[in-house]
């Protein structure tokens, strides 16, 4: 094998496709919020890149299937959203086109919220919007995504820069002129607001990022951004991309779904698009029982993580 192998496996056509990096980090920030994307939208993997700067090893599928190590991308279409697994039963039975009480009277629903319903049957809300408008799941858009996920990054500092140079030169294969990179930046300590801190390859693209909430600290994150993030930055730059680094603020102590869900929320509105989080906020809840017993060891005097290992990679 090459040193860096891209294996390609579809070759789609994208509507101005931005690229969207989210590799293991802190908190594994950015790698939620990537494979958040890949779950809630429709998707197709387009490359594998294998490398020998990876771990030697394979990774193991639910079936018990194995495969090479490799980063991948995938071509997400932001005006497809995945229908999503409903825990109410009422509707999991219109999903499957079962009739219940409900629908003997179709306008019932709409009538009993205080809507109206016009001459052609379409429920509207009191101030006379479309329902569809209140829904709080996704909403199309005309731009495609590209998305650079995987299980590892590089093993050393070359490995990281020639890495980078591939993931960019596959991005501009597919026409990329505008790139994301998604991570987290560690506080050490628990936290219950999760800010998004920023950093850009060219400061005009500062405006638009402030408006959406990102903060600009100087100085921060402390050290700087390595890995793959960082060096989209910077090589992404030199090759004329506009492209930034978002970073969700995080303990730093375990994976972090409330991070990554501030992160995307972030990215949608600057793409102008929009996706549901309640996966993302499961898992959240799920996170509570640890999250508590990390503060139970800090009020009991104990040692959190050293700075050195809280050091920010993307």
């Amino acid at each position: 094998m090459e040193p860096i192998d891209i294996e390609t496996v579809a070759d789609p056509d994208l509507r101005e496709p931005v690229l969207v990096e989210g590799l293991p980090g802190v908190g594994h920030v950015g790698k939620l919020a990537a494979e958040h994307l890949l779950e809630e939208f429709e998707s197709t993997l387009v490359r594998r890149v294998y490398a020998d700067e990876f771990p030697p090893q394979v990774d193991v599928d639910d079936d018990g299937v194995a495969s090479l190590t490799h980063a991948s991308f995938h071509a997400v279409d932001l005006s497809s959203p995945t229908p999503t697994d409903v825990d109410d039963e009422d509707d999991e039975e219109a999903d499957d086109g079962e009739a219940d009480a409900d629908d003997e009277n179709p306008e019932g629903d709409a009538l009993a919220d205080g809507g109206e319903v016009d001459a052609e049957g379409e429920a509207e809300t009191e101030d006379g919007d479309d329902a569809e408008d209140e829904d709080p799941g996704t909403v199309p858009t005309d731009r495609d995504l590209l998305v650079l996920t995987g299980n590892h990054q590089a093993g050393s500092n070359k490995g990281h820069y020639q890495l980078t140079e591939a993931f960019l030169d596959v991005a501009e294969g597919f026409g990329v002129e505008e790139a994301y990179a998604l991570g987290g930046v560690p506080t050490g300590e628990l936290i219950e607001e999760h800010n998004v801190l920023g950093a850009v390859s060219d400061p005009e693209l500062t405006e638009s990022l402030s408006d959406a909430g990102v903060e600009f600290r100087g100085d921060e994150p402390a050290g700087g951004i390595v890995g793959v993030s960082g060096l989209l930055l910077g090589l992404g730059g030199r090759r004329d991309l506009d492209v930034a680094c978002l970073m969700g603020e995080t303990s730093g102590y375990l994976v972090d779904p409330k991070s990554a869900q501030a992160v995307l929320e972030t990215l949608e509105q600057q793409l102008e698009f929009r996706v549901d989080f309640a996966a993302l906020e499961k898992r959240a809840e799920e996170m509570e029982e640890v999250v508590s017993k990390i503060q139970q060891m800090q009020e009991g005097g104990g040692a959190g993580p050293s700075d050195e290992e809280l050091r920010y990679i993307g």
